[in-house]
């Protein structure tokens, strides 16, 4: 169909062809969706089974390594749960603090063994 076919047509044939396409191009998307998830499906079957035997763990990447959890450095004295390690984006809880007069060091997790063993290392030394 030509461009001057379409302009040449009235108002009511028109959107009639339009719903025509609009139910035609839904049949269309429906159809390539379900055959996109087949083809997906069928790709994610090797990894699953890569990853129970050794043959295709050479294709695909290594395992992530573990980190160990990070403890926090940074506590919320008004809500202690609230905590920071300190990585990353600051806390909206810790952002307000500081940006109302407080210093980061006032929010530092004391150890419990960290002031006793500087007592102790102090009175070696005297």
């Amino acid at each position: 169909m030509r461009k001057q076919d379409l302009e040449a047509m009235d108002f009511e044939e028109l959107w009639l062809l339009h719903e025509e396409l609009t139910k035609i191009l839904a049949e269309k998307i429906t159809a390539e969706k379900r055959e996109l998830e087949k083809r997906l499906a069928q790709l994610n079957q090797p990894e699953q089974l890569g990853q129970a035997g050794s043959g295709a763990a050479e294709t695909s990447q290594p395992p992530r390594r573990k980190y160990p959890k990070v403890v926090p450095k940074y506590y919320n004295p008004l809500q202690p749960t609230e905590t920071w390690s300190g990585r990353g984006k600051q806390p909206r809880w810790l952002v307000a603090a500081l940006q109302s007069g407080h210093t980061l060091e006032e929010f530092r997790v004391r150890e419990t063994g960290e002031s006793s063993d500087r007592n102790a290392h102090d009175r070696e030394h005297s």
